[in-house]
């Protein structure tokens, strides 16, 4: 089944963007002929995801290089967790340096990419310290810059760096100012950077003016400390291409340069896009077409890989579901059940009514502008339990079954403002005891959802279509759900596909 986003269009070229989902603040790096990106997590375990690729067009997701999260995530803590990280091959390892910006600076690493990976440790402590990116310099000696986030520490918009040691255990002494974006006229949330020594010259990337709405620069310096020379590199111009935002600078085998970066579409996330990069006159980089973002190009690597995108549906070989799939925070011991009929089945637990707060809602990034998701399920579970489909983010809606003391009941419910109740959508439909549905969702431009069901060879339409909406820090989660006082849901194979213009 072919994917909802395709980049690579088959004849040696390729349009952005190149991940249309929520692999937000991308950094990338090759190794050898292949390439690696890793992305933010937040509150999602397994987090850190790492993707592959032959080609930075064509990607797969090999793994993920942290499993929990800190025990303060026992239940969703949106907006904390995994902030955007740095990758790096360095010394024959892969190296992630990461940010929580509520406990510090985290390093894993891995001699495979797809893992495993060590166990995280603490290697700079501290509140809003956030965005780190290592550099080993030609010598040996290594360092760290990171940002800052004012909504920790009450200020931001600085680029501070330290000498660490080779192995980046420690710092070696206290960190160095070496960018104040307010000494930058028109500079504002100075944020993400990354890191590069080319020629002599040590090269800061880093977006500004914020997510949305923001700026990439590219600052110099002949000194790792600094001062650095700020330009701004890459803006939205008259393009479509809002943002655009913090991303990496990679090369290919055969020397050229090119730029990912990611923009912000709200509930569809902050989806990655890939710009051509050259080099002007007076040595400094050039990305897009003159600085602003291109709508599409000839591939880097033409001839190389077949186009496809991160897998999405799933058949739940063995009973787990596949790497695609998060929960919102640790997952806890018997969520997913052994099921030797095939399909996943999911364990009723107890637990909030409100699904942005359970930790158990299995979910996925939304892959790409238009879907068709669907699945099958059972509902095995006494009075007090439902189970099924839903779209969440700060806002959500479902559709699924419902058992009450009357009876089982086809449902379609949703729920606005945090900590309001859920309502009907649609009157609930009586179902017979025990009875299988089908369940479908498709997505639509501007994130517009509308729910459908069959039962008995009848469909069913959840009317009128709801909006989706982003979480924080992050797109808007497709997934699956089950609670109650016991029992059990199944759901069988996951289907998502292009939604065919009608």
């Amino acid at each position: 089944m072919s994917a909802p986003w395709i980049a690579d269009n088959g004849d040696g070229t390729y349009r952005n963007p190149i991940l249309y989902a929520d692999w937000s603040d991308p950094d990338v790096i090759r190794s050898g002929d292949d390439f690696y990106l890793t992305a933010s997590s937040f509150n999602r375990v397994p987090g850190l995801p790492v993707l592959h690729s032959t080609d930075l067009v064509n990607w797969r997701i090999a793994g993920h290089a942290l499993h929990r999260l800190p025990a303060e995530h026992a239940t969703p803590q949106p907006g904390c967790g995994v902030w955007a990280p740095s990758l790096r091959r360095h010394d024959g390892r892969f190296w992630i340096c990461y940010p929580d910006p509520d406990h510090g600076i985290f390093l894993t690493t891995a001699s495979d990419p797809a893992g495993p990976w060590t166990e995280p440790r603490l290697i700079l402590a501290g509140r809003g310290l956030i965005d780190p990116c290592p550099l080993w310099d030609d010598d040996g000696r290594a360092y760290l810059v990171h940002a800052w986030a004012r909504s920790r520490c009450g200020f931001n918009n600085r680029l501070s760096a330290y000498e660490m040691t080779p192995d980046l255990a420690e710092p070696l002494g206290p960190a160095t100012p070496v960018v104040d974006g307010d000494a930058i006229p028109g500079c504002r949330t100075l944020e993400g950077p990354k890191w590069y020594r080319r020629d002599g010259w040590y090269w800061i990337f880093a977006p500004a003016g914020g997510v949305a709405t923001g700026w990439q620069y590219a600052l110099r310096s002949r000194d790792v400390f600094g001062p650095y020379e700020p330009r701004i590199v890459l803006a939205q111009g008259d393009t479509e291409v809002n943002g655009p935002h913090q991303g990496a600078w990679v090369r290919t085998p055969a020397g050229e340069d090119w730029f990912v970066h990611f923009q912000d579409l709200r509930a569809y996330g902050r989806v990655v896009h890939l710009q051509p990069m050259s080099w002007t006159g007076d040595g400094w980089p050039q990305l897009g077409d003159h600085g602003v973002p291109v709508a599409g190009h000839r591939k880097p690597m033409p001839g190389s890989g077949r186009p496809s995108a991160p897998v999405t549906s799933d058949t739940f070989p063995g009973g787990r579901p596949g790497a695609q799939w998060s929960w919102p925070a640790n997952p806890g011991i018997g969520r997913v059940r052994p099921n030797p009929e095939g399909g996943l089945r999911l364990a009723c637990r107890p637990g909030d009514d409100d699904l942005r707060r359970r930790p158990d809602v299995l979910g996925q990034r939304l892959p790409g502008p238009r879907l068709r998701a669907e699945t099958g399920l059972r509902l095995d579970a006494p009075a007090g339990a439902r189970a099924g489909l839903v779209v969440h983010g700060r806002t959500y809606a479902w559709i699924g079954l419902d058992h009450r003391s009357d009876g089982a009941y086809l449902t379609c419910r949703f729920a606005e403002a945090e900590g309001e109740a859920e309502q009907d959508a649609a009157n609930p439909v009586a179902v017979p005891a025990g009875a299988g549905v089908r369940l479908a969702v498709t997505v639509t431009e501007p994130a517009t959802v509308r729910f459908t069901a069959e039962i008995g060879g009848e469909r069913w339409v959840c009317d009128p279509p709801f909006t989706a909406t982003p979480g924080v820090w992050i797109g808007a989660t497709l997934g699956l759900f089950a609670a109650g006082p016991g029992g059990h849901a199944t759901f069988d194979r996951f289907l998502v596909s292009p939604l065919e213009d009608t």
